[in-house]
């Protein structure tokens, strides 16, 4: 099985007292993931997040109705979590989100390791672009949630 990754990171601007509780609640995953996916959470409320919280959702890929099973394998907030898919479409999908505060900002950092059938030509091909698609909204969504930190002086 060949394992791909993808990592995002994006510098917000907001302290992490503010952002890791947006994350910490599972319901704000339907906030981050793109209409087009038609992403629905359907485990019922309250959700709590821990290690071993199992999450259902249903989303629609490339057309495709699916079912997704989530569990969540590490719990440290407010720096660390990791959901592993339990059922869904890939072979295998490990996703960890770090969070760091620097001077009053929160980078929020994503790191994916994943297989998909078909093997590394189908995920070049075809997976790895709707994953740089859903990451890219959501770090437009973050932005327009928590801001964006300035850039450095000298860049424009």
């Amino acid at each position: 099985m060949k394992v791909l990754e993808l990592s995002s990171s994006i510098t917000l601007g907001s302290p992490l007292s503010e952002v890791f509780p947006f994350f910490s609640d599972a319901r704000n995953l339907e906030e981050l993931t793109p209409p087009w996916l038609k992403f629905e959470v359907l485990s019922p409320e309250p959700i709590e997040m821990a290690q071993g919280t199992r999450i259902d959702y249903r989303l629609r890929l490339r057309g495709v109705p699916i079912r997704w099973q989530s569990e969540i394998t590490k719990w440290d907030p407010p720096r660390v979590f990791v959901d592993e898919q339990r059922k869904g479409p890939y072979r295998l999908w490990i996703h960890e989100h770090r969070f760091e505060e620097r001077d009053g900002l929160t980078v929020a950092e994503d790191h994916i390791r994943y297989a998909v059938v078909g093997g590394r030509l189908v995920g070049r091909l075809l997976v790895h672009w709707d994953l740089q698609r859903i990451f890219r909204f959501r770090r437009e969504r973050l932005s327009q949630l928590f801001g964006t930190a300035p850039a450095p002086a000298g860049r424009t």
